[in-house]
């Protein structure tokens, strides 16, 4: 045969084969799309249809917690464990939970101890630092616990930047020295600007009457617009502009009080300042909707405020209003913290029969 004829008859042949093979395959785009939407079995069949078989369909894959939700948990039961002493260790690094079974429930802790507005913002400096969350817990349980107890501006004057750095050597933490400045910085701060020379005093009382912005001002419309223009409602809840002079006075006092500190420290003060509730910053904001609940702030109070008799949140001292911005920054602490250790399932495991017993 002349070689060119034979070259054409085995490019025929090669071609033939290749349409039947392409005819006999299944379409396997079709089958791993649908697939992948639904997390089953495609019910659509391919071109030829495989043969049936008697096995279960295969089970979705379990997700992460950092990915999509595993399962629906009604967000009042996740509310409910959250709130409740039950998920306290999801929320701690494993040294802390033994740290708290070896020297007993009075330690101070960042989770479970209400702190005064000067050691809020210790712990902001501190937790704003990039270190890891396990470290931040750990140096804020070591300098606020015997020996030290820093817990007033006193305190760490006294002890001089030395004292503090040695307290921060002693929690194995990281940045010592920068953090060790920052925080003498602020304990100059309370007694030089941001109080009235009291060595004693944590409660920024004067941060709060210096501010043009104060709660009673911009609720009854004092001070902030001419008395020719209406008050837009939305002064009357929104944070970013009544706790605008708050925080910048803050900022400008403290050296190491950066964004995300001051979103830190708004996060937790709205429990002893009104006029800072009601606040969630992004990244919590982004921890509840992991965990199933409102990622918004107006949908989330208003789920605590309709249910608020059943969330089992009687031992929280205070007055209604008080109680339920103590609630809010409970709740809002838990789940960023369930988050930073990696417990979201657990979590959500937890919350699905909590109570159930």
């Amino acid at each position: 045969m002349p070689p060119k004829k034979a070259k054409a008859e085995s490019k025929k042949a090669k071609e033939a084969k290749a349409t039947n093979d392409s005819n006999s395959a299944p379409d396997t785009a079709v089958q791993e799309t649908q697939s992948q939407s639904d997390g089953v079995s495609s019910s659509i069949p391919s071109k030829r249809q495989a043969p049936e078989s008697n096995e279960p369909p295969p089970k979705a894959p379990r997700r992460s917690a950092r990915g999509a939700q595993t399962a629906t948990i009604d967000p009042t039961q996740m509310t409910k464990f959250l709130l409740s002493p039950s998920s306290l260790d999801l929320c701690r690094p494993k040294d802390e939970i033994e740290d708290v079974k070896n020297r007993g429930p009075q330690l101070q802790t960042y989770a479970s101890s209400t702190f005064s507005p000067f050691e809020e913002l210790v712990c902001a400096i501190i937790l704003s630092r990039p270190i890891s969350h396990a470290l931040g817990l750990r140096s804020i349980r070591t300098i606020f616990n015997d020996p030290h107890c820093f817990t007033t501006p006193r305190r760490i004057r006294e002890a001089g930047f030395e004292g503090v750095r040695k307290a921060l050597d002693e929690a194995r933490t990281q940045h010592r020295q920068k953090t060790a400045e920052e925080l003498l910085i602020l304990a100059n701060a309370m007694v030089d600007t941001l109080g009235d020379g009291d060595e004693e005093d944590v409660t920024l009382e004067k941060v709060r009457k210096d501010s043009a912005h104060d709660f009673e001002k911009v609720r009854k419309g004092q001070k902030i617009f001419p008395p020719f223009l209406p008050l837009p409602s939305y002064i009357l809840t929104s944070i970013p502009f009544h706790f605008t002079q708050e925080k910048e006075i803050l900022r400008k006092s403290i050296k190491g009080l950066g964004k995300t500190g001051l979103e830190i420290f708004a996060r937790r003060i709205q429990a002893q300042w009104p006029e800072a509730y009601p606040y969630a910053d992004a990244r919590t904001l982004a921890a509840l909707h992991k965990l199933g609940l409102p990622n918004e702030i107006e949908p989330l109070t208003k789920m605590l405020d309709e249910n608020w008799g059943q969330l089992g949140v009687e031992e929280v001292e205070g007055d209604i209003d008080t109680r339920k911005r103590k609630a809010l920054v409970r709740l809002l602490e838990r789940a960023v913290e369930v988050d930073l250790e990696g417990n979201g399932d657990a979590a959500r495991d937890k919350a699905s029969s909590f109570g159930s017993s």
